[in-house]
Formats: structure tokens, C-alpha cells, sequence
């Protein structure tokens, strides 16, 4: 299941098409780490996938140029999905800086806006894959995959394993940059808690109840008709 979902873009190492879990088709939707470091071929291996549309999670002082050139017909949404400069940011940067799961259930129930602003930009994106992506491609990126999963019927078992794969995928390149093992620092964070990555996500997707919270926060039934042809569901 998920070697198919594989895709080799030079200049990127954590890039994975959604489909096959739940519901969602093939060329619909594509999570990554930041792009900047596609090269002219990496950029031309998205184009030919079919990716029209980059919805950008990151606040704007985490933007960086692009090593090669993004091609002409592929449009950039900014979407940030950290409060940033709100109570609730200060809150969890102390607690885990937004970088475990623990803060899902914080985010989705006190800033739905954010979470939904970043389902609407692929909503209402033009014709073509949609590509999402934060820094590292692991918690926002993570946050919008497992929203997009659990309305796609994805199985708690598949969106845990989809999320399990940044961390092994991003090692090296973490390692190359002298940043602590993410995967040794969030599980001995969370075991303090009493809990686990595995748990907490669990936790999350079966109190997440779709498509009433997209609706209930402003999601438009229009945009979810979008969203339903888009991910095929």
C-alpha cells in the first residue's frame, strides 16, 4: 500500500500521493515538506503528476526562495495553520513547540478557522493535484492529511502509519543538520504524558466527526461538493 504511494521529485524526500487510503483517488492530493529545494527536474516531475496548486501551511517569516524555479502554471496558496502571536501558541510552544500530535485535539477545537481556511484552498483550487506542505512536511502537513483522511473514511490504523513515514523519511536529512532524532524526542515527550504518538493520533481521529465539523466551522456545502469530487470520495 504504501510503496505505490511513493513519488521520487529530485531535491525532496518525503513526498507521498493520499490515495489508496480511505477513499481518495490518485493524483488528488500529495503532502510533502517544503519544496524549496526541488530542483528543475523535481518541479518538472510535479507538473507532469498533474500538480497545479501548492497550498503553503507555513507563517510568512518560515518562507525561503526555491532553489529552481516553480513552473508558470502552478498557482501558491498561503494557508498558515499556527495561531501564531495568540495565547494559544505561546501555550503549546512551551509545551511541544507544535511539533507532536498532542496539540491536534487543542488546534481543531480552539482555531478551526485555520484548519478550515486550508481545506477550503484545496476546495476551491483549480483543476490539477494539490500539493500541501508545512516545514518538514510532519505536524501541520500531518494535521491537514489526517482532517482530509478521516472525511475520506481512512482507517485510524492507515492515517497513523501516513503520519509514522515523515519521520523516518526526514531522519537523514535532520541528521545531516545536527537536529536531535524527532522521533526519540516527541515519543519520550508524549510518554511523559502518559501517552503515545500512535494513542494520541487515535485519540483524535474517533472524536473527529465528518463532514459535520467542516460544516459546522464554515465549510460551505458547496465547498465540501468541491472537496468530495476532488478527493473522489
Amino acid at each position: 500500500m504504501i510503496g505505490g504511494r511513493e513519488l521520487s521529485w529530485d531535491g525532496c524526500v518525503n513526498v507521498r500521493d493520499l490515495s489508496g487510503l480511505g477513499r481518495v483517488r490518485p493524483r488528488a492530493v500529495v503532502r510533502m515538506e517544503a519544496p524549496t529545494r526541488l530542483s528543475e527536474a523535481g518541479w518538472a516531475a510535479a507538473w507532469a503528476y498533474g500538480v497545479r496548486t501548492v497550498v503553503d501551511l507555513r507563517e510568512p517569516d518560515e518562507h525561503e526562495p526555491d532553489d529552481a524555479p516553480r513552473p508558470a502554471g502552478i498557482t501558491t496558496v498561503h494557508a498558515p495553520l499556527e495561531p501564531v502571536g495568540t495565547p494559544f501558541y505561546e501555550q503549546w510552544k512551551k509545551i511541544d513547540n507544535l511539533a507532536s500530535p498532542l496539540y491536534f485535539p487543542a488546534i481543531l477545537a480552539e482555531h478551526p478557522e485555520l484548519v478550515v481556511t486550508a481545506v477550503r484552498a484545496i476546495a476551491n483550487a483549480a483543476p490539477g493535484c494539490v500539493v500541501f506542505h508545512c516545514s518538514g512536511g510532519k505536524d501541520r502537513t500531518g494535521l491537514l492529511a489526517l482532517v482530509l483522511l478521516t472525511l475520506a473514511g481512512a482507517a485510524p490504523e492507515e492515517i497513523i502509519a501516513d503520519y509514522l513515514l515523515t519521520y523516518d523519511r526526514m531522519k537523514q536529512r535532520y541528521d545531516a543538520l545536527g537536529i536531535p532524532d524527532q522521533l526519540t524526542g516527541v515519543t519520550k515527550l508524549l510518554a511523559a504524558r502518559n501517552t503515545t504518538i500512535e494513542a494520541s493520533l487515535a485519540s483524535t481521529i474517533t472524536s473527529l466527526t465528518m463532514p459535520d465539523y467542516l460544516l459546522d466551522n464554515d465549510l460551505s456545502d458547496t465547498e465540501l461538493a468541491a472537496l468530495h469530487a476532488r478527493l473522489a470520495i
